[in-house]
């Protein structure tokens, strides 16, 4: 029976490129996907955007343009990374599409009017100058259990401890610098609490595996804490980037409430752009909705999600699966370390997609385990399976077909009970099921043990050495020809996995696009493939060089620059007079907020306090030494009377001071200037 699939990955947040996590999440979901559709089965495919909330709203206005313009900008990037990867998604959206503005709004009615919607009076922080409430991670001060400065409205980096945004010590707003103020404010929950929601949620979480076990387990642990279930504020102040609730004037949807109704609301974009019925097809009992997400918003997805779809009216989830994070040899994806790895440059510098997608796949598991990128086994791993076992053999065969034969396969001499092929189309049944289960490490390692087995009887039989002799063509042919058949077998094995190359595959043994139904049909006898040409180049390590960003200066290097510093240090400028140096206003600036500059990969945005009852913008060449979260609430140095500079990212107004080498490549890395405790934002530097 033909299955009907509604499949969706987590919608990135629209501020900032891909990263490697995105790309993983979406090739394990286009491997499954395609596994659906080798299998015959009815599969649509979708993602889109989240593009709603405070930190878009703010870095729109940051960047002097609205945040449907700052969305539209991250979303006229996403197509290269999705095609680059061979990531096929049947639709592409935005949360804030009218699909989406209706279907949270139509959400939101049906659970008022079901009772499961409430308001209370809250306080919390908010920023007298910015004139909003503000969200827990725009707020910082002293952390009230340790002490340790510059920390979040919610939790310590230090010492780890949870706190409210109210406990914190001298708090100021990340937005301007200011004291914040408390001030109340009607908000509204949905009623997660409700002991409905709880009956429903243990039964559709704990039952009928729709969650991996670690999961359901997690699930277990809030549904019968203590505490139990909290209801959940799903409203927001203007001003705010999203979704109106319905007559409440001066009121948003939290994104949380309208990012994953983004689902829904890609898949009707793309019914309508089809002539599909979008009702019809979410009210069939045989539709089945999956969820492939991250580990870290598994709350989200597997208590307020159904929770809000039951008790709408709206269909539940079937599954909701949950995968881990990438690290990069052991350790968590970092510039500063040198472990960032970003998507497009690994495009760019040549490397070929289908390694990733191999390498992920076989390191994918139906765990929620975080998934570690090695350089090395990287290596090992494609050249051995890919170019060692797999295209080994058509390397081995396709050429004597080819030159010796016209292309012509010959299968008179196979047989139903043929033990060679048997063996290999037995298999095909259980790597079927594992990529079913996402079990894709192990399809790949039961693929390659038959690669193995193939490459035995290449070497059993030596086509090379049949050629020597015109009186083994006979053999020859056979042997090569059975050594095709068994190669397009394997090629269906991997066709979830290795799209483009199955492409090339189909092309020169001149097949129609394969499925998993053809695996036991064999080429015909007498078929002609086309002349072969090589089909993947081996991995050279040394590319690994060009992937990796470049780490800021170690200790060790700072070492060696002092032991080499005259080399290093640039040559005195021309001398000036004290007239002259006068004309340089440098001043104290406190580093309110940082942030990537989206399609910049030297610059770093910060919103600088001057003192002057107002923030400046000021880009900055410092990407490459510091993540924008070391240098939030710093004192630096900066030029304040420096022309405003207008660039291709905005307004730049000021500059801020840095050293760094002569040879910035034999001598890496930038310092910025910092000041000693005690200086205030404005002081003159003299």
């Amino acid at each position: 029976m033909t299955r009907k699939l509604f499949v969706t990955t987590a919608l990135p947040y629209a501020n900032a490129p891909f990263h490697l996590g995105h790309i993983m999440e979406y090739i394990q979901a286009d491997i499954w996907v395609r596994h659906q559709r080798m299998s015959g089965n009815e599969v649509h495919f979708v993602g889109a955007d989240d593009a709603h909330g405070a930190p878009i709203m703010i870095a729109a206005e940051k960047a002097g343009i609205t945040p449907q313009e700052f969305v539209a900008q991250i979303a006229a990037g996403r197509k290269q990374y999705l095609d680059g990867f061979h990531i096929q998604f049947d639709n592409w959206h935005s949360t804030d599409g009218a699909e989406n503005h209706a279907l949270s709004q139509d959400i939101y009615r049906k659970l008022k009017a079901a009772g499961f919607i409430t308001s209370k009076t809250i306080e919390q922080f908010y920023d007298p100058v910015k004139n909003m409430f503000l969200p827990d991670r725009y707020i910082k001060g002293e952390c009230p259990k340790c002490g340790a400065k510059d920390q979040y409205g919610d939790s310590c980096e230090v010492c780890s401890a949870v706190y409210a945004p109210t406990e914190v010590v001298n708090p100021y707003s990340v937005l301007t610098g200011a004291t914040p103020v408390m001030k109340s404010s009607e908000h509204f929950f949905f009623k997660l609490s409700d002991q409905q929601c709880v009956d429903f949620l243990r039964g559709w979480a704990l039952q009928d595996n729709r969650l991996q076990s670690e999961v359901a387990n997690k699930c277990k642990e809030w549904l019968e804490g203590e505490d139990g279930l909290g209801d959940w504020d799903i409203s927001r102040d203007a001003p705010y980037f999203g979704i109106e609730i319905p007559d409440q004037p001066g009121k948003y949807f939290y994104v949380w409430l309208d990012a994953p109704v983004g689902y829904l609301a890609s898949l009707k974009n793309y019914f309508g752009k089809t002539g599909r019925d979008f009702d019809a097809f979410m009210a069939d009992p045989s539709t089945e909705q999956i969820h492939f997400i991250g580990k870290d918003i598994t709350y989200f997805h597997t208590l307020f999600w159904p929770a809000m779809l039951k008790f709408s009216g709206y269909k539940t989830p079937d599954n909701v699966y949950a995968h881990g994070f990438v690290t990069v040899s052991g350790e968590k994806m970092s510039k500063s370390r040198g472990t960032g790895i970003s998507p497009l440059r690994y495009l760019e510098i040549g490397m070929n997609p289908e390694w990733l997608r191999y390498y992920f796949a076989a390191k994918l598991n139906a765990k929620v385990e975080d998934l570690d990128l090695n350089p090395d086994d990287f290596v090992a791993r494609v050249n051995s399976d890919l170019i060692g076992k797999y295209i080994n053999i058509a390397s081995r065969a396709a050429g004597f077909i080819s030159k010796r034969f016209n292309g012509v396969i010959s299968t008179a001499w196979a047989t139903s009970d043929d033990a060679f092929l048997a063996n290999l189309r037995n298999a095909a049944p259980e790597i079927q099921a594992l990529f079913e289960a996402r079990e894709y490490g192990k399809a790949l390692r039961a693929a390659m043990e038959q690669a193995d087995l193939v490459n035995a009887y290449v070497d059993a039989n030596k086509p090379w050495e049949l050629a020597k002799k015109p009186e083994n063509d006979a053999k020859l042919q056979e042997v090569c020809s059975r050594l095709l058949e068994a190669f397009r077998i394997l090629t269906i094995f991997l066709k979830p996995v290795l799209p483009q190359l199955t492409t090339q595959v189909e092309a020169q043994l001149n097949l129609a696009p394969l499925q998993w139904a053809d695996v036991t049909t064999p080429m015909p006898d007498q078929h002609v493939i086309h002349p072969y040409t090589h089909l993947m180049q081996r991995v050279d390590p040394l590319i690994f060089d060009q992937l990796f960003d470049a780490p800021t200066a170690a200790p060790a290097a700072v070492a060696d620059a002092a032991s080499t510093a005259t080399s290093t240090i640039e040559p005195l400028a021309e001398e000036i007079k004290i007239d002259d140096f006068a004309k340089v206003d440098l001043r104290i600036a406190k580093i309110v907020h940082c942030e990537h500059v989206d399609g910049s990969d030297k610059l770093l945005r910060l919103t600088l306090d001057v003192g002057e009852g107002k923030t400046r913008n000021v880009f900055s060449g410092i990407k490459s030494a510091y993540q924008p979260e070391q240098l939030i609430g710093k004192f630096t140095v900066m030029v304040a009377n420096l022309a405003p500079r207008k660039m291709k990212f905005g307004m730049s107004e000021g500059m801020v001071l840095a050293a760094s080498a002569a040879d910035e490549k034999a001598n890496p890395g930038l310092y910025i200037l910092e000041a000693w405790p005690g200086a205030q934002p404005g002081m003159r530097v003299r």
